[in-house]
């Protein structure tokens, strides 16, 4: 990792309580950084069964490790441009991922409002992603080393003025036993602790759509790609491109959802040849550098874990783009995001549209 001469090395970093960032926030101390720990308190859904909330342990891990440390609310934010975007989005018949929105626009600025004001030139996350550094060029955000903790698809959307101060010391890790070894030998809380698979602000969320967007779940017709009536669905909230499971149909081929059509409250669905997509176009692209080119190939990735395929992009206006698959997707959802990789690297990316 490249580093200008004018190193300073204090950091802020990020933690939430769980064990990657415990480790970040160790790793980072021990390797002589003057650290500054900041815990951001997000919205919750009152039906969280959560026991306490997550600051609740960022700040005892703080105190257990000896450093500054400070909560920043920002619940309204979260509220505002993070959850009611949320359920809107289901309301609409589309599959939103909230933490793309949320990291760049709300978690990163609040660890750089944070830097700036003490002055630090660093912020640190315990993400897995690998972050390379130049004084002679752009930062550039890698894949993980352990691809099966990858996180880099999360993180499309940080532009540079979020990647030149980050440092994510995770990305480098071999396996997340390595990650939860260095926490049991430094007794760091949390060591054992599950991974979380959920929404950090809610276990299941249908039950904030039932909360806040009742109508995303009213029942509804199903019906073929010919129109014709095959039962009823739950509520559209419940649905996305791709699924299989939950239709409560009996037929006599393997039906999944094609689309979802909010203005008629209705599913259609189809045989799996008919989830087959050659192209899609996007809205809200944007870049973790500059665009290379108007037209470009890439790697792309339509879901967070799904394997990465040959595409072209073609961009059209700043936050468009029209994108063509080499060979046909499945499962090609409005409202996820399809990055764009070159090799291991994130190039940037865009939200799959209608």
């Amino acid at each position: 990792m490249e580093h200008s001469i004018k190193f300073n090395r204090r950091v802020v970093v990020g933690i939430s309580g769980g064990v990657d960032s415990a480790v970040t926030l160790a790793f980072l101390k021990q390797a002589g950084y003057d650290v500054y720990a900041v815990s951001l308190r997000t919205w919750i859904a009152p039906s969280t069964d959560a026991p306490h909330e997550p600051t609740e342990d960022a700040g005892a891990l703080a105190a257990l490790l000896n450093v500054p440390f400070e909560i920043v609310d920002v619940r309204e934010r979260f509220y505002e441009e993070i959850i009611l975007p949320f359920v809107k989005a289901y309301g609409e018949g589309i599959t939103p991922n909230p933490c793309v929105r949320c990291n760049p626009s709300l978690k990163f600025d609040a660890l750089l409002k944070v830097a700036q004001q003490i002055e630090a030139n660093w912020i640190a996350t315990g993400h897995y992603a690998q972050i390379i550094h130049s004084d002679t060029g752009p930062s550039r955000l890698l894949e993980a080393r352990n691809r099966h903790k990858d996180q880099s698809y999360v993180l499309y959307r940080l532009t540079q003025r979020h990647l030149k101060p980050l440092l994510c010391p995770l990305g480098d890790m071999a396996d997340k036993a390595e990650v939860r070894a260095i926490a049991e030998q430094l007794e760091l809380p949390g060591a054992k602790r599950p991974d979380s698979q959920d929404l950090c602000f809610i276990h299941d969320y249908r039950q904030l759509l039932k909360d806040l967007n009742p109508q995303s779940l009213t029942p509804g017709p199903i019906y073929d790609t010919e129109g014709i009536l095959l039962g009823e669905h739950q509520g559209l909230g419940h649905y996305t491109v791709g699924q299989r499971g939950g239709l409560g149909i009996a037929a006599s081929k393997r039906l999944y959802v094609l689309r979802l059509e909010p203005e008629h409250n209705a599913l259609i669905v189809g045989t799996a040849e008919a989830l087959n997509r050659t192209s899609c176009k996007l809205s809200g692209v944007t870049f973790t550098a500059e665009a290379a080119a108007r037209t470009f190939t890439a790697q792309g990735r339509i879901r967070y874990r799904a394997t990465r395929v040959p595409i072209t992009v073609e961009l059209s206006g700043t936050t468009e783009a029209y994108v063509t698959f080499t060979t046909p997707q499945r499962g090609v959802s409005p409202g996820q995001s399809l990055v764009f990789y070159q090799d291991n690297e994130v190039l940037g990316g865009g939200i799959i549209m209608p």
